[in-house]
């Protein structure tokens, strides 16, 4: 509609679908443990890729680096049976670049970066 178009001019809306998981230990940032997950390609309908979100898309039988909370997401639900674990809790290496902290959308006018 070209009428709305010129009253908002520059303003984008987003739409988005939260996957949310109510897990103790869950960190502000995504925290770099040196974790890795191997999808094995379960998920009915989703054989060959699964996705948790716009930046963690698990190709089957590929490792697949995460952080500690995409690592507890995954170990801790109803996921579990789907992955094979690497790693644990017992090494921090940091905090992922970027990580979390920007827009979770994709946008012609902005750039975004992944993480884990």
């Amino acid at each position: 509609n070209k009428e709305i178009e010129k009253k908002i001019g520059h303003i984008d809306f987003f739409s988005a679908t939260y996957r949310c998981f109510k897990l103790p230990g869950l960190e502000s940032d995504c925290e770099d443990y040196g974790q890795a997950v191997i999808y094995k390609g379960t998920v009915a309908g989703q054989e060959y890729v699964w996705c948790l979100d716009g930046h963690h898309c698990i190709e089957k039988g590929k490792v697949f680096p995460v952080c500690g909370n995409t690592w507890r997401m995954l170990a801790d639900t109803r996921f579990k049976s789907h992955f094979d674990f690497i790693g644990d809790f017992s090494t921090h290496f940091g905090i992922f670049d970027g990580c979390g902290k920007s827009m979770p959308f994709s946008s012609s006018k902005t750039t975004t970066s992944s993480c884990c």
